[in-house]
């Protein structure tokens, strides 16, 4: 599919890992978290909150969990209120397990069932929760033949019209990282228009062309992802031997630095609890598609947000109709949506350059819709499990919610 072998010359150690992962190409993937204890059991009822688990079904066919907190621990709020949707959506690696990590005063899940929310917690596809399909299966190679395109045109759309469906109102957002990516995209073809009342943003990711991670850009530069993909690996991260074998590679280039693994990836986190740490390394990795690597890859090589790149034009015109593969214009973003945007000044990979750049793009938005943060201590996972996230983040972002 991709044509990389003349760069491979450049990185011996790439040709390394390849040897490796040719050699357990045909070895089934399997992953080692508990699926039987789901979310609402293992993170939200052991905290004395009601939780309900559903499924949706996407028009492409993938099954997707969604939790639900219908009202807060102290039960003041009945179910039968109408309080205000919002759907909480992760990042990459990880499910919605995000939002719940922290005790309950400083998860915004809780935080915001106990302020009145009807609280929905989306999982991609491929994670624990959503990997379900309705004539494929995760050993199928074509299950994982996506991106994060597919999860802007299906994944968002069918969870919001199903969360519509079940409370006849519209919803707020609430995006982590790829989950701000994903949001932008449909916004930016005029998609969710109708079933959402306001988006945050935390940790935008929209361009990617100055990411600051080291590691990641080694990764992205040697061609790794495509490696995986090229020898019949769908599922990233790939299985924990060669996903060891890829981090140690990778830790020796030089000015990496993976004394502290997280850091080296998101930058240095200023406010993390000890205790959700232990409780996040329990919860990832999350799959995603070995595509989807790839093409977040192209995005930061490029400096682009573009369609997946088949790298052949023919295979492009395919596609696409065009020789390039066309891009997603964050301008063509309707001006009175109201956008909440936090960003921090360490996010090694929510780059504040590239955030400056999407801010750019959003110069003509209506400003009383256009609500910018800036957090100088900040890396990329302080916003969903900071100690003090709630008062630098949370508060700012419910007062938003209320105003709209």
């Amino acid at each position: 599919m991709i044509s990389f072998y003349s760069k491979m010359a450049k990185y011996p150690s790439a040709s390394i890992l390849l040897v490796a992962l040719v050699c357990v190409s045909g070895v089934a993937q399997t992953r080692g978290h508990d699926i039987h204890n789901g979310i609402c059991k293992s993170l939200v009822e052991t905290r004395g909150y009601i939780c309900q688990e559903h499924q949706v079904t996407t028009e492409d066919g993938y099954i997707l969990g969604l939790q639900r907190i219908p009202y807060g621990r102290s039960g003041r709020n009945s179910a039968t209120d109408q309080k205000p949707p919002v759907l909480l959506q992760h990042g990459l690696i990880i499910d919605a397990s995000s939002w719940l990590l922290n005790p309950p005063d400083q998860a915004l899940a809780f935080i915001l069932a106990d302020k009145g929310f009807d609280v929905w917690l989306a999982n991609s596809r491929g994670t624990d929760s959503s990997r379900g399909h309705k004539s494929l299966t995760t050993n199928d190679p074509a299950y994982w033949e996506w991106t994060w395109e597919q999860l802007a045109a299906y994944d968002l759309p069918a969870l919001f019209n199903y969360v519509n469906k079940q409370t006849g109102q519209k919803s707020h957002y609430v995006g982590h990282s790829l989950g701000t990516l994903t949001i932008l995209a449909a916004l930016s073809q005029q998609k969710l228009r109708n079933s959402l009342r306001s988006a945050a943003l935390l940790s935008p990711i929209a361009y990617l062309g100055q990411i600051s991670t080291l590691f990641i850009r080694v990764t992205t530069q040697t061609f790794y992802a495509e490696q995986f993909y090229i020898v019949g690996v769908r599922e990233f991260p790939p299985l924990p031997p060669l996903e060891r074998t890829l981090q140690t590679i990778i830790c020796i280039q030089p000015g990496v630095d993976c004394s502290n693994f997280l850091a080296a990836i998101t930058g240095p986190n200023c406010c993390l609890n000890p205790s959700s740490l232990d409780l996040y390394y329990n919860h990832t990795p999350q799959s995603t598609a070995t595509k989807n690597a790839i093409h977040l890859s192209q995005m930061i090589r490029s400096g682009t947000i573009r369609m997946f790149d088949y790298t052949l034009p023919l295979t492009n015109l395919q596609h696409y109709n065009t020789f390039t593969p066309p891009v997603y214009n964050m301008a063509n973003i309707q001006k009175d949506i109201p956008l909440f945007l936090s960003y921090g000044g360490r996010d090694a990979l929510s780059d504040v350059n590239d955030v400056k750049t999407l801010l750019n793009d959003l110069n003509d938005h209506d400003k009383d819709k256009l609500v910018e943060q800036y957090i100088e201590e900040y890396a990329h996972y302080d916003f969903v499990m900071g100690e003090n996230a709630r008062q630098k983040v949370y508060d700012p972002l419910l007062a938003f919610f209320r105003q709209h």
